[in-house]
């Protein structure tokens, strides 16, 4: 249903707002090409909740998980942007609000130049599954700090990291990923 409201201040400059799911609680943006996003919900029971993170038969869980780490997030604070070349991050907020964001830089791929971001907390639980050559990071935007397990699925070499960091605040980022926290 359109309604037209003539005589408004500002109306020229409003946009019109946009759900993030469907119906089915699915993100409604389009996915970069092999991006894994699965929301799972805590299941109440008589002495709190409980929340799958991971399992194996889940289409989006390919991969054996080698290794579990937690990041903190300090409020306001920043992770971007980095980009594995071979490991797959699997990442699960379990406390905070964070605002995660990736971008395919990847030319040859069919979603080249798309940009997903979700916002993830304890009460917005999901898995997001992020394959190589994805740029991605994410902005702790609640009060608290942020927890975030990650699953990735190669153990960390201590010698040769499969980490590349490009700091979301140099010239070159704001060249290259398409967006701003």
């Amino acid at each position: 249903m359109t309604v037209q409201s003539a005589g408004v201040l500002g109306l020229d400059v409003l946009r019109a707002k946009s759900s993030a799911v469907d119906s089915g609680g699915r993100p409604s943006q389009q996915l970069i090409d092999g991006l894994g996003f699965r929301p799972v919900r805590p299941v109440p029971h008589e002495d709190g909740t409980l929340a799958e993170i991971v399992r194996a038969d889940w289409p989006e869980v390919e991969d054996e998980v080698v290794q579990v780490h937690l990041t903190t997030t300090y409020p306001g604070r920043v992770r971007a942007w980095g980009l594995h070349q071979g490991s797959t991050d699997r990442l699960f907020v379990v406390k905070g609000l964070i605002s995660i964001v990736v971008f395919d830089g990847r030319q040859d791929s069919p979603t080249y130049g798309i940009l997903n971001e979700f916002k993830v907390s304890e009460r917005n639980p999901a898995l997001l599954v992020i394959p190589p050559n994805l740029y991605h990071g994410w902005k702790s935007i609640g009060v608290d700090e942020a927890f975030v397990l990650n699953m990735p699925t190669s153990m960390y070499k201590y010698d040769e990291p499969d980490a590349l960091d490009l700091p979301y605040d140099c010239a070159e980022a704001a060249e290259i990923v398409p967006f701003r926290w």
